[in-house]
């Protein structure tokens, strides 16, 4: 049974961080506590990566299983000396172009790693946030932090302080409150061990950019499109269910979403069947479709013109449909190209693989 501690709030304005509040907050990593923080993606909850120790309540304020691995945050490219022996300079190509930012890379760990931040695995993932408010905590901290999105495992990550304090009050040291992140999706995870790149998480950083970056095509398995599990997490996000609400969520998805009238109505035709047998609907929407849409409940998405929008929005909407007097939800899908892609990897997991073809 978990203990219930009393957690500190520090609200933070990342255009003029308080360093007071950092230093109160590195100064509980260096002591082995945990700190949420925000990033540009999700909020992270993090503990100094090189105390096994630390990086075990990690897992234990989770509820996180053990054998899925965690992102290690550096926020000085030097770091990445720490945590790998062996670091590619397609490697070092990447973070020139892409760190601080939503990119995260698996590399050949050192020994000094411990071995609950990496799951027993010969690998660890790495990336430098960008953030200042999580580049100066680690500065401050004196050593890489280890963190996964910072709520119960398998429900949907946090994109607000609101969250955080909603998710895990009690459950850490310190909050760090600066409000809604950037992204509203976690970074982009590729393994860069093998030959070929591969992708393990679609993120934040669509794959496109990075292809042209390494002149190389990325392998994207089945599932990174978030068609099946993983039988091995070799970095978060692979195995298990992630994002979901409580209540069921079904996804409808369309080989071909050029006609948006047409897959509207076929959309609302499934949604009306529930409704006629006597289900409450929530239907997650992008807003030039929710004009085909009625006697049903409408979580607008955001544009399929603007998906960062949508993966923006993403996570909000997930959290809602717990919040609704509604027994099921239902989801249209996008197409996967840019951040499309990261958007169906969650909509798929957030449902547990419950998807309806039309």
């Amino acid at each position: 049974m978990s203990v219930v501690k009393p957690t500190r709030i520090l609200e933070i304005d990342p255009s003029n961080p308080r360093i007071d509040y950092l230093i109160e907050a590195a100064r509980v990593i260096k002591y082995g506590g945990l700190v949420i923080f925000p990033t540009e993606t999700v909020y992270g909850l993090g503990a100094d990566a090189m105390n096994s120790l630390a990086v075990r309540k990690i897992f234990e304020a989770k509820g996180r299983p053990l054998d899925n691995p965690l992102i290690v945050h550096i926020s000085d490219i030097n770091q990445l000396n720490i945590l790998s022996d062996n670091v590619k300079e397609e490697v070092y190509q990447l973070a020139e172009k892409f760190w601080p930012g939503p990119l995260t890379v698996i590399l050949y760990r050192s020994e000094r790693v411990p071995y609950e931040v990496c799951a027993g695995l010969e690998t660890v993932a790495v990336r430098m946030p960008a953030h200042p408010v999580a580049l100066k905590l680690i500065e401050l901290s004196e050593t890489p932090i280890a963190a996964p999105s910072a709520n119960p495992a398998g429900k949907p990550s946090p994109t607000s302080g609101e969250h955080v304090r909603r998710d895990m009050m009690g459950k850490v040291d310190v909050i760090i409150d600066s409000g809604e992140t950037l992204y509203g999706v976690e970074s982009t995870i590729i393994d860069v061990t093998r030959d070929l790149p591969v992708l393990l998480r679609p993120g934040a950083l669509p794959i496109e950019e990075i292809e042209k970056t390494i002149k190389k095509k990325i392998i994207i398995p089945d599932f990174a499109r978030g068609l099946i599990e993983a039988s091995e997490a070799i970095a978060p996000g692979m195995k298990y269910r992630h994002y979901a609400p409580s209540k069921p969520l079904k996804v409808i998805e369309s080989s071909d979403y050029s006609n948006l009238e047409k897959y509207s109505l076929e959309v609302f035709r499934y949604v009306k069947r529930l409704i006629d047998s006597g289900f409450k609907v929530a239907l997650l929407a992008s807003s030039e479709t929710t004009q085909y849409y009625r006697e049903v409940e409408i979580l607008s998405l955001g544009s399929r013109k603007n998906l960062f929008e949508v993966a923006r929005n993403l996570y909000k909407a997930l959290r809602k449909i717990d919040e609704l007097d509604i027994d099921i939800a239902v989801s249209e899908g996008f197409e996967e190209r840019g951040l499309g892609l990261t958007i169906m990897n969650r909509l798929r997991k957030a449902s547990g693989y419950n998807i309806i073809r039309i």
